[in-house]
């Protein structure tokens, strides 16, 4: 049992278990429990953090669904093998050398010197932003809802967005619509996306007084920052006298629902505008945004900026002939390299083979189709509305891609193909060159 397929099997295990659950009488508010299918959906979309549903999680569930929706959420953010190792740590246990293996591989990790302190920064950094979330969402949503259902709302809502998942307890797939305008909640919602985004090694390197930031640190601010930017800019621009998005609002709510828009692209799946309705460019930069991501090592999904930046810088270091990859006078390994395009080669290949199978079995269009199937991929949660009326292959298809998309296409790789003899990779064969382009 790899670090690999462990993770592969505690994902699948977790998301079972929370699938048996939904599907209890207790779960539903009919009291007839989950269908299963729908019941695997939706504990897959709820580990993997994605806030794809096929029902509407205000209307259709109890509290005791809710709840086992919101822990489903919390383990899979933060990654199973970090709540093992807390249970570990109270228990007075010690972390033993393949545990240690187990959380570099979920934290990816180059090492595992540290592992364990890191590992208690993430619980640590994880549970004080969402704690703070979760005030700030009370005190706020306080006199709409009275003290105990504003507290519940700011601890679903904080722990949701924190870890990029998207489900909300507003009703009708409305998601934060009703609060486009409101800067607290838009701020708030926004700021823990962002946080939770960034990455848990990065959080931990800001946190750490030292002089000098990582190389790591530096780019994935960078990225997201720049990100974040063009495409709150270009939304702005796209949608600012749609009569269906942005056109109705002041210009200081376009603003703020522009950058809204943008940030959630970022694999966290709330909306504040009706992204149906939404032009069909602005979609297609939508798609891409969702395709990239978050960051290594953060609760959110896509290719990662960190695995897109060092493509970019690839392909401009093959413009240019030069034989290494240069970033900020540090060189760039080639495994490294090679590795960022062996994860947006497979995700490419697995969006266009799902894609292919929902072109068949769905009946809309194929950019509608295309968003969806990268939302998964992306863990993103952002759906142009046809989630609830998904086939049952559609169903099947869309969770396979969010539990890809979340236990990363690499690590299902190498879970599916590694060899226990790696003989064959200390062989090095004659070079012969092939025509290439």
């Amino acid at each position: 049992m790899t670090p690999a397929r462990v993770l592969v099997f505690g994902f699948a295990a977790v998301i079972l278990l929370g699938a048996l659950l939904l599907a209890l009488p207790q779960a539903t508010q009919d009291g007839l429990g989950l269908p299963f299918l729908n019941a695997v959906f939706t504990a897959t979309s709820a580990v993997c953090v994605t806030g794809l549903v096929v029902v509407d999680t205000a209307t259709t569930f109890t509290y005791f669904g809710q709840w086992v929706i919101l822990l489903m959420i919390q383990v899979g953010g933060l990654g199973f093998m970090t709540f093992a190792t807390l249970f570990a740590m109270i228990l007075g246990k010690k972390i033993t050398f393949k545990e240690r293996l187990l959380l570099q591989e979920a934290l990816n990790q180059v090492s595992v010197e540290g592992i364990v302190r890191l590992t208690k920064s993430v619980l640590q950094i994880s549970f004080a932003i969402e704690t703070m979330g979760a005030l700030i969402l009370t005190l706020r949503w306080y006199s709409d809802f009275g003290w105990s259902k504003a507290l519940y709302y700011g601890i679903f809502h904080s722990i949701s967005a924190f870890n990029n998942a998207g489900f909300d307890l507003f009703g009708n797939f409305s998601s934060l619509t009703a609060f486009v305008g409101d800067p607290i909640i838009n701020i708030t919602i926004m700021l823990l996306i962002i946080l939770g985004g960034l990455g848990f090694i990065v959080l931990a390197d800001l946190l750490t007084p030292q002089k000098k930031l990582r190389l790591h640190t530096k780019i994935v601010l960078q990225v997201s920052g720049a990100l974040i930017l063009f495409g709150a800019v270009f939304i702005l621009i796209m949608e600012f006298a749609n009569p269906k998005t942005l056109g109705p609002l002041p210009i200081g709510t376009k603003v703020l629902a522009a950058f809204f828009q943008s940030v959630t692209t970022r694999t966290a799946g709330f909306n504040t505008i009706d992204i149906s309705n939404m032009y069909e460019t602005t979609l297609l930069s939508m798609i891409v945004f969702m395709f990239i991501g978050a960051s290594s090592g953060s609760t959110g999904g896509g290719i990662k900026t960190t695995t897109f930046i060092a493509i970019i810088l690839s392909v401009l270091s093959t413009y240019r002939n030069n034989l290494h990859v240069v970033l900020k006078g540090r060189t760039i390994p080639r495994e490294v390299i090679a590795k960022a395009w062996a994860i947006t080669t497979s995700a490419i290949f697995l969006i266009f083979i799902v894609l292919s199978i929902l072109s068949h079995s769905e009946n809309s269009d194929l950019q509608t189709l295309l968003f969806e199937v990268t939302s998964a991929f992306g863990t993103v949660g952002l759906s142009l509305g046809i989630t609830p009326h998904l086939s049952v292959a559609g169903k099947i298809a869309i969770a396979l891609t969010m539990f890809i998309g979340r236990v990363g296409p690499l690590t299902l790789a190498f879970f599916l193909t590694q060899k226990r003899n790696k003989l064959s990779t200390q062989i090095k064969y004659p070079d012969e060159r092939i025509m290439i382009g």
